[in-house]
């Protein structure tokens, strides 16, 4: 070693015994400095380790937070577009109960009016059903009624024909010219003509005339259900012998029937059931212009009609 060399070191061993020289004092003072910067450091050091545990804590709890967040905010979103369409189903189903509200007031207001129409008509059908029932019962009493009718009809028909067949029988020796015999309206008409009858202007029946009459008698006095009626007709030439007791044709129509009742009547007729009436020169079958007309209108009819009585009854009872 050289001097060069030795001379630091010494330096450093003078140093080094300076520093021996420093107080004790001091050096317990560095001494509790160091110990409690050591008890420091492990506290610090304490302290940092659990900083440390916490922040690893933290930063679990960090990574869990954010899946979290990330599964809630997926959830978010769903839920938002949910919600979004949730909004607007319920926008149209109160658009649509709206409607529904409105709907249903017209609804209800018709539903009222149909109801009180069915109400009328109901009550329409049980009074039309009633109606019908007693229509019903009242159609079978008329049909029953109607029968009846028809009957009692066909047999006065049939009665009618039976007395015009009995009346022509009786006076088929008399010329067609002379009288005629019909059925008309349900009533048998003997139409005498005045030359079978009269002289001009004469109320006396001839013989002939009085022969017929009675044979016409005798084929109706037996038949109590019916009515005669004697009925004179003139033309229109005036009377040309006025009396007391004739001073028109009116009069001696009225007059002709009556002798021509009194034959019947002599001869078996009931009075009861003949009556006698002039028509004059009013109910002529022809215009008196010619002297064949005039001679169609000089005549008197015997209207004989049946006794109707027993139909009225049943009319009545309708």
């Amino acid at each position: 070693m050289t001097a060069k060399n030795f001379l630091p070191l010494s330096l450093l061993l003078l140093i080094t015994l300076q520093g021996c020289i420093v107080s004790k004092k001091k050096f317990d003072d560095m001494l509790a400095q160091k110990v409690k910067a050591e008890g420091e450091l492990a506290e610090k050091t304490t302290s940092l380790d659990k900083a440390s545990k916490d922040l690893a804590d933290l930063n679990s709890q960090l990574t869990g937070l954010k899946k979290d967040t990330t599964t809630l905010g997926s959830q978010y979103r769903n839920s938002k577009q949910h919600l979004a369409e949730l909004n607007k189903e319920y926008d149209q189903l109160s658009a649509y109960y709206k409607n529904l509200l409105n709907s249903s007031g017209k609804i209800n207001r018709d539903q009222a009016q149909l109801k009180e129409q069915l109400l009328g008509i109901q009550d329409n059908l049980e009074k039309t059903r009633k109606m019908n029932d007693s229509l019903s019962v009242s159609l079978a009493d008329r049909e029953k009624k109607v029968k009846e009718l028809e009957q009692i009809l066909a047999n006065k028909d049939k009665a009618v024909q039976d007395l015009k067949n009995k009346i022509t029988n009786a006076l088929l020796n008399f010329k067609e010219n002379d009288l005629t015999i019909k059925v008309k309206n349900g009533k048998v008409y003997v139409s005498l003509a005045e030359q079978l009858l009269f002289g001009s202007g004469s109320v006396e029946v001839d013989k002939k005339g009085v022969s017929a009459l009675q044979q016409l008698a005798k084929a109706i006095k037996d038949q109590k259900n019916i009515q005669i009626m004697v009925e004179g007709h003139t033309d229109n030439v005036p009377v040309s012998k006025k009396s007391q007791y004739m001073n028109d044709n009116w009069d001696l129509s009225v007059m002709r029937a009556t002798s021509i009742t009194k034959i019947l009547t002599k001869a078996g007729v009931a009075p009861g059931q003949i009556s006698a009436t002039g028509k004059g020169e009013f109910s002529p079958l022809a215009p008196n212009d010619t002297d064949l007309n005039k001679q169609k209108n000089r005549r008197t009819e015997i209207i004989i009609t049946p006794d109707l009585d027993e139909l009225f009854k049943i009319l009545e009872s309708k």
